[in-house]
């Protein structure tokens, strides 16, 4: 069984560019891109922390982007549509209320370093810090009330995640 989460984080940063698109630009693009790769790395890993969890996800399918569609009013075309079976639902609004909250970002790379070790989400600057090119280039991606529709989905799971998760970390 695969414990990559390549996929899911892949196809979730690409719903979320496609959705809140950045402003023309191949730069500007990177810089969306990079916020958006970091913060579905970020939710993903928190979603599935564990080997088995990953095992899971691999053989039961992450969900798709069905619903998420369906709130921001996109649609599928027909031809754009094996990605998306990649897509889940939680890692989406995680990565949503991570964008929308810097503070949220660092408390959430610091529960899952601490309770994991992991140093498979360290270097997430450009979200927990967003300097004023990565703000501009990701002005729609990281706009709160833009994004409630989306990060208010499973945003009560994430705080009781990290939160679970600062707790078990204290000494």
């Amino acid at each position: 069984m695969s414990t990559d989460l390549t996929p899911v984080i892949a196809a979730c940063t690409r719903w979320l560019l496609d959705a809140y698109p950045p402003p023309a630009g191949a730069l500007q693009y990177a810089l969306a891109e990079a916020q958006a790769r970091q913060a579905t790395t970020l939710a993903a890993h928190l979603r599935y922390p564990s080997a088995l969890d990953m095992e899971l996800l691999h053989l039961l399918g992450p969900g798709g982007a069905d619903r998420l569609d369906w709130i921001t009013s996109g649609g599928a075309q027909a031809e754009d549509t094996a990605w998306r079976t990649w897509v889940d639902e939680t890692v989406v609004s995680w990565a949503a209320c991570l964008l929308a909250d810097p503070a949220l970002s660092e408390r959430a790379q610091r529960a899952l370093s601490d309770s994991e070790g992991r140093g498979a989400v360290g270097g997430l600057r450009r979200l927990t810090v967003p300097g004023p090119r990565d703000s501009e280039a990701a002005v729609l991606l990281r706009h709160p009330d833009l994004l409630e529709g989306i990060a208010g989905l499973h945003r009560d799971d994430l705080l009781q995640r990290v939160d679970d998760t600062d707790t078990l970390a204290l000494p």
